[in-house]
């Protein structure tokens, strides 16, 4: 019962923090040792906010890739405590309410093409997706995007790919050129987005994306064949 307080608890101040009300929930009874532990299922009921057509189909080339931070810091903080890991640095999972900056952009007029939030599969599922969809290649650049040291650290260890690690506070923004200015100065005033940064570029192709190394070559990403890691989103 404690547990479950706190959950309650922390469910509470999420929603008071985001101006997210809870308005119905339920309880499931199983057998001893058939789903010991809490599970939490939600649906989330809301309005449209712009008239924007923001998707994939909307993605053209000459369109600028954004992240709103470092990635795969998630994952591994989940990793390293359902398998009791101790790392050298203690790494914090990302998780973050993302609605506030996601709606001072829209407030702010920025013209967005498409917007994704990187959880299971990471930031590379996340693109391939995109791009499959959208029929455009898409380039980013390995030195442009942030990866916390601690994170990079166990990735080698375990033998992980940050790209493909999961995250939960984080997004990319596909946009024009000529709004990703005003877009990265919005994301700027928030914390959980400061970090943000352009990656790299939508260009014409077959749907493909490409990752330019710190050594200058360009490594292909695929879709993973199996899990990364276990499910944790």
């Amino acid at each position: 019962m404690k547990s479950l307080h706190r959950v309650a608890v922390s469910i509470a101040t999420a929603c008071k923090k985001t101006g997210v009300e809870v308005v119905t929930g339920d309880t499931k009874v199983v057998d001893r040792g058939k789903g010991d532990g809490l599970y939490i299922n939600m649906s989330g009921i809301g309005a449209l906010e712009t008239t924007q057509q923001i998707h994939a189909n909307s993605i053209h080339p000459g369109d600028i890739i954004i992240l709103s931070g470092d990635i795969g810091r998630h994952g591994v903080a989940v990793l390293s405590a359902r398998d009791h890991l101790d790392f050298e640095t203690d790494i914090r999972s990302d998780c973050a309410p993302l609605n506030e900056p996601v709606l001072a952009l829209l407030d702010a007029g920025a013209e967005i093409h498409c917007m994704r939030d990187l959880t299971r599969g990471g930031l590379a599922t996340a693109l391939i997706e995109l791009s499959d969809k959208c029929g455009h290649d898409m380039i980013i650049r390995e030195r442009s995007i942030s990866i916390a040291p601690g994170v990079r650290g166990a990735s080698e260890l375990l033998g992980l790919d940050p790209l493909y690690i999961a995250n939960e506070g984080r997004f990319i923004i596909v946009a024009p050129d000529s709004a990703a200015s005003k877009i990265l100065d919005v994301l700027k005033a928030f914390e959980v987005t400061r970090a943000s940064t352009a990656i790299g570029a939508v260009s014409e192709g077959r749907g493909s994306v490409i990752c330019e190394t710190l050594l200058g070559q360009n490594r292909p990403l695929d879709l993973l064949t199996g899990e990364q890691l276990p499910r944790i989103c």
